[in-house]
């Protein structure tokens, strides 16, 4: 077989691919996500059988573990979190009058200061404004009801997720002995290198950014409500799982945290405390949890990894969002493997490719 003919075929599996999962994404939900957490729970069991376990007791051992500890979380933290969401919804429409009543402080202020036609534009976009952000809410709120959380998937998600997670973890080696099987012959070396990069990056950036979110999303909650702010608990762990992406959970629940506080305390003292809250998180972030448990040399770029979680995100809902960081850390080693080959060819060094050249020749021509 030519090399067009194998890239042909290639290209062909991944466009079958791609409509496949944009066809069944309603119902893969509980698939992508019992890979991922049997991804995440590999090398416990790899480290219980090198222990003397069985790969059979070892999954067993983990997976009972694992759901225990998300059971006690539940219910330790669910009915609070359902509590205070409860009160945050109850308390938006005053939350939304104090900001209009502030916004007519400021309209009031700025009267003295511009001319009226130019304060009227400003109250007409203003009010527009809140108009689009409240029919932006209700439909958000509906889209996650119709298409996210719906009973039927919120069943399906809490009893396959678990099933499918035993048997992948089960079967982890087995399943990979097999795809590395069916690879071809030819690239079969350079293949287990560039999945062994591509493993290293998602181990790297999964495994330690979803432990740096859990720690994060505990000191916020725990900071937030120690402070005296009203829903600190919804808002810190809010903003602890969305440090997944990288910036945005901090920034997001800096904004939402200080101004629910400039609403709710009369003294800058308590507002302060809250944005210490997020500037301490950051401190801990950067200098201990990501050092520690992320690292500096993942292969993921920020940048990258935002545009990967929205893109999958606009493309296959939050399917795609899981699936997205995989697919970003294969681009991003196959764009680096083929960055290195064109680097060694003759199309970045010209005629003379130094492959052709002697020994001797190479070093007095190669750049240094």
């Amino acid at each position: 077989m030519t090399a067009e003919r194998q890239i042909r075929f290639w290209l062909i599996g991944l466009v079958v691919f791609l409509l496949s999962v944009f066809v069944l994404r309603s119902v893969l939900l509980p698939f992508v996500a019992g890979m991922a957490i049997a991804y995440f729970l590999d090398p416990v069991c790899d480290k219980l059988e090198d222990v003397g376990l069985s790969r059979m007791l070892a999954t067993t051992v983990v997976t009972i573990a694992f759901l225990l500890i998300l059971i006690i979380a539940l219910v330790l933290l669910v009915p609070a979190l359902i509590g205070q969401i409860a009160d945050l919804i109850e308390s938006l429409p005053k939350l939304v009058e104090a900001v209009r009543g502030q916004m007519s402080k400021l309209l009031l202020m700025i009267e003295d200061r511009v001319d009226p036609t130019s304060v009227a534009s400003l109250k007409d976009a203003f009010g527009d404004s809140l108009k689009s952000v409240t029919a932006w809410l209700s439909r958000f709120a509906g889209s996650l009801i119709d298409g996210g959380v719906a009973f039927a998937n919120l069943v399906s998600l809490l009893v396959i997720t678990p099933v499918v997670t035993f048997y992948l973890l089960r079967d982890w080696d087995r399943i990979v002995a097999k795809v590395d099987s069916w690879l071809p012959r030819p690239q079969l070396e350079t293949i287990r290198r560039l999945a062994k990069e591509v493993d290293e990056t998602l181990a790297g950036f999964i495994r330690g950014q979803g432990t740096v979110c859990l720690v994060l999303g505990g000191f916020y909650a725990v900071g937030l409500s120690l402070s005296g702010l009203n829903f600190g608990l919804v808002l810190g762990m809010v903003a602890g799982l969305l440090s997944f992406i990288p910036f945005v959970g901090s920034i997001i629940g800096l904004i939402l945290s200080v101004g629910l506080a400039f609403f709710q305390f009369d003294s800058w003292g308590p507002i302060a405390l809250v944005a210490g809250v997020f500037f301490a998180g950051q401190i801990l972030e950067g200098n201990i949890l990501t050092p520690k448990l992320v690292g500096e040399k993942i292969g993921l770029h920020p940048v990258w990894v935002i545009f990967g979680l929205l893109a999958g995100g606009a493309l296959f809902g939050f399917v795609g969002m899981l699936l997205a960081l995989p697919v970003a850390a294969v681009i991003g080693v196959g764009v680096r493997f083929a960055l290195s080959e064109y680097m060694d060819s003759r199309y970045y060094y010209g005629i003379n490719h130094p492959r052709e050249f002697s020994d001797e020749d190479s070093q007095e021509k190669l750049p240094e």
